[in-house]
Formats: structure tokens, C-alpha cells, sequence
């Protein structure tokens, strides 16, 4: 199999996320300026949900159309993955009549053996322990307001998620500095930690973790998948809202992240994505432009290789 899979940031070299990114803010002016650009022209994307999405799902079937392609979507209750056909089977199957999969789904190894059994490109567009594409839309998006992120300070602010973890691997390759602010409990992977070494530090305090930083980021206290411990989570969670008392420990010219959906007066004050620190819109939007480019990549690439 030489399909070029995406299921992390790890699956690609700190240059190719770095052109990814730029590729992506091309793109966008592209569009802006009503260029037609259909380099994937009868190109089709499946795109296969065990979890519910509105970014995720715009995103991937509108870029696959402006790239002149089309998107399949399979809503659990059109597909069997793993229930009731293998997901090897699925897969053997799935990669013989698309172009690529998207995979949005729990377990992360549902993608990891998806992938294996698959002669066309997989992407992870969300599973419990990662959450890649967002973060080539949060990388694009600082690079486009702040410029090159490398040797920045970050903070992560409330659950250690996919979306923290994801963080975590992007100091790495984007060669970023990174405080974790969470419960105790509620730490990032420890494998990923004990990767990034002294890149990530882990506080209780959130005030600590954001002071003097370049880019706050946050998330929801429950995740999908977590509704039963809403309320456990919403008291101990509590004194990780970013709001603007604490966004202003940040640096002078800090932004504000958020992958959305957001939780007003959760993990962020009612008012936080009016701040004009706040960059979240933007950042939704990249989801489609950072993820034209990747699919750009891995399609033309299968299809050259």
C-alpha cells in the first residue's frame, strides 16, 4: 500500500505541515478572488461519521467540491464499519471505488487499521485521541494573523483531549513551547508528554499558564461521547474559563482560540469570541481552506505515486 495516510501530525515532516499551511492560505485567496482552481476533478472523497459534525462535514464535501471533486457522506446508519463487516473488509472495499476516506469516529484504532487495509489516502477528521486537521486550520490561521508560530509560547486551557493532545504533537513539529492548564486527572496522553519533554508543561493554574503567552486555546469541558459526566465536569472545570480577566495575562498581541462548538459561560465567558483577541471565526473557516490542501497533497499524490 503507498497511499499517503494523514491520522496525525506525525505522518508528516515539520516542512510539509509548514507548506501545508501556506498551501492552505493560497488557496484561500483563491477563493476570494472567484478563481476556479479544480485539480480534483471526478475525485471522490467518502466521508464516514460514527460522531456528529457540522465543520467537519462543510468543510471536507465543500472543499471536495471547489476542488472540482465530490464527497459521498456515510452517517452511521449507512455504514456497518465494524459492526457486523470488519473493518478491514470495509476498508478493502471503500478504498477500491474512492479516491480518499475521512474518518471522523471514537476509538483511534478504527483509523489506524482502517489505514492499513487501504489502498487510497485516510484522514483523521476527529477521533478520541487526535484531532489533526483542526490544527493545520489553528496553525494557518496564527501564521496568517501573527506570522510564523515557531519559538511562541502557547497555553492550552481546561480538558487534556484529542484537541490537547493534538496541540501537544503540533509544539513539536511546529517547534512551539506549550503550558497545559487541566484538572488533575484530566492530563493530555502520557506517551505524548513524555515525547515533547521539557516543549510542555503541565499546571493546575490556569493564571500560569497563560501568562506572557502568544495564543490561548481552549475546548469544551465534555466531549462527545461524555454527556453523563456533564455536571461532574462543569464543577471541576469551573476555574478554567478563559475570560477576558485571564486573557489579559497573555501578551499584548495574544489571540484567542476556540475549535467550536463552544459552550458561552463554560470554558469561555459569554463575551469571549466578540474580543477582538479573538480569531475563532477565522480559524472555522480554515478548517476548509488548510483542508483543500491536505487533500490536494495526499489525492495528487496517490494518484502520481
Amino acid at each position: 500500500m503507498s497511499a499517503r495516510h494523514f491520522l496525525s501530525l506525525m505522518d508528516c515532516t515539520p516542512q510539509e505541515l509548514n507548506s501545508l499551511i501556506r498551501r492552505g492560505t493560497e488557496l484561500k485567496d483563491l477563493r476570494n478572488r472567484g478563481v476556479r482552481y479544480e485539480p480534483l476533478k471526478s475525485r471522490v472523497l467518502g466521508m464516514i461519521f460514527e460522531k456528529a459534525s457540522t465543520r467537519t462535514r462543510l468543510s471536507f464535501e465543500a472543499g471536495m467540491i471547489q476542488l472540482g471533486g465530490q464527497a459521498i457522506f456515510l452517517s452511521p446508519r449507512d455504514t456497518q464499519l465494524g459492526r457486523g463487516e470488519p473493518i478491514s473488509d470495509c476498508a478493502i472495499v471503500m478504498s477500491r471505488m474512492l479516491d480518499a476516506v475521512m474518518i471522523r469516529t471514537f476509538a483511534h484504532s478504527t483509523l489506524t487499521e482502517f489505514a492499513a487495509h487501504s489502498r487510497v489516502p485516510v484522514i483523521n477528521g476527529l477521533s478520541d485521541d487526535l484531532h489533526p486537521c483542526q490544527l493545520l486550520a489553528d496553525m494557518q490561521t496564527f501564521l496568517e494573523h501573527r506570522g510564523s508560530i515557531q519559538g511562541k509560547t502557547v497555553a492550552w486551557i481546561g480538558d487534556g483531549n484529542n484537541m490537547c493532545n493534538s496541540y501537544i504533537e503540533a509544539a513539536i513539529q511546529f517547534d512551539f513551547q506549550l503550558r497545559v492548564a487541566c484538572p488533575e486527572g484530566y492530563e493530555p496522553s502520557a506517551s505524548l508528554l513524555a515525547e515533547a519533554g521539557d516543549r510542555v508543561m503541565v499546571t493546575r493554574d490556569p493564571k500560569e499558564a497563560v501568562t506572557g503567552v502568544h495564543l490561548v486555546s481552549t475546548d469544551v469541558w465534555t466531549s462527545m461521547g461524555q454527556e453523563e459526566e456533564t455536571a461532574k465536569r462543569l464543577a471541576l472545570f469551573s476555574p478554567y474559563q478563559v475570560n477576558k480577566a485571564l486573557l489579559d495575562l497573555a501578551a499584548e498581541d495574544a489571540i484567542f482560540m476556540h475549535c467550536l462548538p463552544a459552550h458561552r459561560g463554560e470554558e469561555i465567558s459569554e463575551d469571549l469570541l466578540d474580543d477582538p483577541r479573538s480569531v475563532a471565526w477565522d480559524q472555522a473557516e480554515n478548517r476548509l481552506h488548510a483542508q483543500k490542501a491536505l487533500l490536494e497533497l495526499l489525492v495528487e499524490h496517490a494518484h502520481h505515486a
